[in-house]
């Protein structure tokens, strides 16, 4: 490509429950290669930052999270990507920091509407075992799952497994506030983990594939698409560039 082609970009790649920013690590080296800008924040309580783990966290703190960073580090025109709760905090970023957006990219993720929170998008009986977890630990937080049970690739699931933590039960439970805003983003990706079976986010896919302003994508791995599959994780986020 030549020089006067290349458009340096902000990309900030937010990730699931129980994860942190060490799992965007192969797809935010690739993508520096090409010298762009990445950020892989870990949000509030949770692996580097587990020791800041406080009662209080919730889905406002982990949504703060990241619009202090786009606001302290000056990020524009940025490609604003979430991987599973994560859809939920970046599209409440995307609601508050719209003018500052200039694509969102879905892996796996929730699109929570006005209202929601993350055990009501997971439903009734996901909701109630998240909350029996809880309960049966500290009460205040829920356990990871498996990382065989996310269907990580067999190669991975030992680093996987070790490095996710508990993640706060306020965070599942608070329920977002969106004005409509990020809905005026035109830009928008949503990609499907297609080894990921019986899915509960396949209904996110289907709700927006065909539908304006969206691409979509269907990959064919486990749910961490980009332990599983950095380099086509890292060609679609180039794609969502503006």
């Amino acid at each position: 490509m030549p020089v006067h082609d290349f458009k340096r970009t902000n990309f900030v790649l937010v990730h699931g429950a129980w994860h942190g920013g060490w799992c965007y690590r192969r797809v935010a080296d690739r993508l520096q290669d090409r010298g762009h800008r990445v950020f892989t924040p870990t949000l509030s309580g949770m692996a580097e930052r587990s020791h800041t783990y406080t009662t209080a966290i919730n889905l406002d703190t982990h949504i703060t999270d990241i619009v202090n960073l786009l606001a302290w580090e000056d990020l524009e025109d940025v490609v604003l990507c979430g991987h599973s709760y994560g859809g939920t905090v970046i599209t409440g970023v995307a609601d508050r920091m719209t003018e500052r957006i200039a694509s969102l990219v879905y892996v796996d993720a929730n699109i929570p509407e006005d209202g929601q929170c993350s055990l009501d998008i997971r439903g009734p009986e996901e909701a109630l075992a998240r909350l029996r977890l809880a309960a049966d630990g500290d009460g205040l937080s829920v356990p990871p799952r498996s990382a065989e049970a996310l269907f990580v690739n067999p190669a991975d699931r030992d680093m996987v497994n070790a490095k996710c933590t508990r993640h706060p039960l306020g965070a599942f439970s608070q329920r977002i506030r969106l004005t409509g805003a990020h809905k005026t983003i035109s830009r928008n990706m949503y990609i499907l983990a297609g080894g990921y079976r019986e899915s509960p986010l396949k209904k996110f896919h289907d709700q927006v594939q065909g539908q304006p302003g969206w691409t979509t994508h269907v990959v064919p791995c486990g749910h961490d698409v980009m332990v599983d599959m950095p380099d086509r994780l890292t060609e679609l986020l180039l794609e969502a560039m503006p």
